[in-house]
């Protein structure tokens, strides 16, 4: 990981924090406020490491950056004059615009590219030298998989937040929008993206409806 994508990823902690610490901050309760940080480098790193791992698996390299917008729409002039950092934005507006109640997670996004040795490693030389949506798709669900396995462990006394919010950045990174995780899982394999973006729904309901906001 070099320093731009490092940057980018600290990026991620910092906005998760802000997100999952507003109501807190809002309602005067700031003794909660150290661990909701040390939740927000948790819930990252977990989902940033899952995908690292899973694409040394497959012969590949995974490069995290915010999650930015360029187009927002299918016509050739639909687009904004540069890229925006969405992955920013929107998380700050509504948790602002909603007092911290809702918590929208859309922070990274995700780029593979296939490793030197990849097509000689795997078919010979010349053969298969570019990700496939498979692969590609395998790599962003490793990271939710690591998502939801954090959010069951960590239902425990004094954890149950941290249960929560990983419930929730599962559940938004599902959403097949952009380039977002879910996206790329979806262009991979449509019957994992099923499976996945109903588990992660269960989850974020159960964190929603039984553990409150």
């Amino acid at each position: 990981m070099d320093s731009k994508e490092l940057g980018h990823v600290l990026a991620a902690v910092l906005i998760l924090f802000v997100v999952a610490s507003f109501s807190f901050v809002l309602k005067g309760e700031y003794e909660i406020i150290p661990q909701i940080l040390f939740f927000a480098f948790i819930i990252i790193a977990v989902n940033v490491f899952a995908k690292v791992i899973m694409a040394y698996l497959v012969d590949a390299s995974v490069e995290h950056r915010i999650w930015h917008v360029y187009r927002f729409g299918v016509k050739p002039g639909r687009h904004f004059k540069k890229e925006l950092p969405f992955g920013v934005i929107l998380p700050l507006v509504f948790s602002v615009f909603s007092l911290g109640v809702f918590k929208l997670m859309t922070f990274l996004s995700y780029e593979t590219r296939a490793l030197k040795y990849r097509a000689a490693k795997r078919f010979g030389y010349y053969s298969h030298t570019e990700m496939t949506d498979w692969h590609n798709g395998l790599i962003g669900a490793a990271g939710i998989v690591a998502l939801l396995i954090l959010s069951a462990v960590s239902y425990i006394p004094d954890f149950e937040y941290l249960s929560k919010l990983a419930a929730y950045y599962a559940f938004f990174n599902m959403l097949p929008i952009s380039n977002l995780d879910g996206t790329q899982i979806f262009f991979g394999s449509r019957i994992i993206w099923t499976v996945l973006a109903f588990l992660s729904l269960i989850f974020a309901l159960y964190a929603l409806f039984l553990l409150g906001v």
